[in-house]
C-alpha cells in the first residue's frame, strides 16, 4: 500500500496497535506507538496521537492510562473477553466435524482477536493434534452449503459414504445421489447430522454430515414442511445418539463387518482394523474407559461385537448381562 494510502490510515492502526498489544497487564507508551507506526511506514507525533485516542472513545473505545514508571494506556473493552475466547478454542478443538487442518485455521483466527500475550496462552492450551477429528476436509463448507440451501428453499444433491474394514470409503447406492429436502443441522454427540425430507420414502432421515460429499444445491423447492411442522429437534436426537467414560485400559474387540461404523464412529480413523480370515469381521484393539456405559455400548450390538480381551473386562460384560436377565425376570 503506497505510503500515503497509510498515512489516511493511521487511526486504523493505531486501533489494531492497542487491540494486538494492551491490556490491563500490558500498557503501551506514546513513543511506542510512535515507533511502531514508524515500522509501518507512518508518520505521527505525540498530539496526533492524543486525537487518535479521542476519535477511539467516540467510537466506542474506552482507553485507560495508568502511570507505573512511566504514562501508558491500554484497551479496555474488547468484542471477546479472553475466557470467551478460551470457551471458542475449546468448542472448536472438541468439534469431531472440523478437520485438523480447520480446526487449526479456526484458532489461528481466534487468537487474532485478542493481544499477541492472551494468544501465547491460548496457543499454550491447544491439543488438536491427537484428537479424533473428521478427515473429510469438505465438510468445512458443507455445512455452509447446507444451511445456503435451507435459507433459499431448496433441495440438495449429494453422495453419501461407509468406512469399510480398510477404512476406505465405500459409496452407498453405488455412488449414485441422493436427493433429499434439508430442514436443519444438528449438534450432537460430537457430531453434525443434517435432518432432512424424503420424498421417495415420504420420511424424516438424518445423515452425518462427515461424510456426506459432493453436496449441490438444487434448483427445485425443497417438500416435508408438514412433516416437520410437529417434530421436536431435543426428542428426535435423544433417538439415535449416546456417550461413555472410566478407567482406560487396552481392549480387543471381535466385530462383524457390518460393525466398521460403528467402531470408527466411535473410536477414530487412526486405529488398525485386523480383517478376519474368513473376510466376515474384524478384530481391533483400543484404547477405552471400561465402565458400564462403555459395556453397554458393547451388549447393544446384541453379540455383533465380542470382547476378547482383557477376560477381566469380558466377565464384567457377562455380569452386567446376567444382572439384566435377572432384573428383568424379578420384574
Amino acid at each position: 500500500m503506497p505510503r500515503s494510502n497509510k498515512q489516511k490510515l493511521k487511526l486504523n492502526y493505531v486501533i489494531e496497535i492497542m487491540k494486538k498489544y494492551t491490556d490491563e497487564k500490558h500498557t503501551i507508551t506514546i513513543a511506542e506507538i510512535i515507533e511502531k507506526l514508524g515500522e509501518m511506514g507512518i508518520k505521527a507525533e505525540r498530539k496526533s496521537i492524543y486525537r487518535d485516542f479521542e476519535a477511539m472513545e467516540e467510537l466506542g473505545y474506552e482507553i485507560i492510562q495508568v502511570h507505573r514508571k512511566q504514562f501508558g494506556y491500554y484497551l479496555a473493552n474488547r468484542e471477546f473477553e479472553t475466557a470467551e475466547l478460551r470457551m471458542l478454542v475449546d468448542a472448536v478443538q472438541a468439534s469431531r466435524f472440523i478437520t485438523k487442518k480447520k480446526s487449526n485455521e479456526l484458532i489461528r483466527k481466534l487468537e487474532s482477536l485478542t493481544t499477541v500475550y492472551n494468544a501465547q496462552v491460548l496457543q499454550s492450551q491447544v491439543f488438536v493434534t491427537n484428537r479424533i477429528k473428521a478427515s473429510n476436509e469438505s465438510i468445512y463448507y458443507n455445512v455452509d452449503r447446507i444451511h445456503a440451501a435451507i435459507q433459499e428453499n431448496s433441495k440438495i444433491a449429494f453422495t453419501y459414504f461407509d468406512w469399510d474394514v480398510n477404512k476406505r470409503k465405500v459409496f452407498r447406492r453405488d455412488g449414485e445421489q441422493y436427493t433429499v429436502s434439508p430442514w436443519m443441522l444438528i449438534w450432537n454427540n460430537e457430531n453434525y447430522y443434517l435432518i432432512a425430507y424424503e420424498s421417495e420414502t415420504q420420511q424424516i432421515k438424518h445423515y452425518r454430515v462427515d461424510r456426506m460429499m459432493a453436496i449441490e444445491m438444487m434448483e427445485i423447492r425443497r417438500d416435508g414442511r408438514k412433516a416437520f411442522s410437529n417434530v421436536d429437534v431435543a426428542e428426535y436426537s435423544k433417538k439415535f445418539f449416546g456417550m461413555y467414560n472410566g478407567d482406560i485400559v487396552s481392549v480387543e474387540l471381535c466385530c462383524d463387518k457390518e460393525m466398521t461404523n460403528a467402531v470408527i464412529d466411535k473410536f477414530g480413523t487412526d486405529i488398525k482394523l485386523v480383517p478376519q480370515e474368513d473376510g466376515e469381521g474384524f478384530n481391533v484393539t483400543v484404547q477405552v474407559a471400561v465402565s458400564p456405559v462403555f459395556l453397554s455400548w458393547v451388549f447393544m450390538f446384541g453379540g455383533q461385537i465380542k470382547i476378547v480381551s482383557p477376560q477381566s473386562v469380558a466377565s464384567e460384560l457377562v455380569n452386567m448381562a446376567e444382572k439384566f436377565i435377572k432384573d428383568g425376570s424379578e420384574q
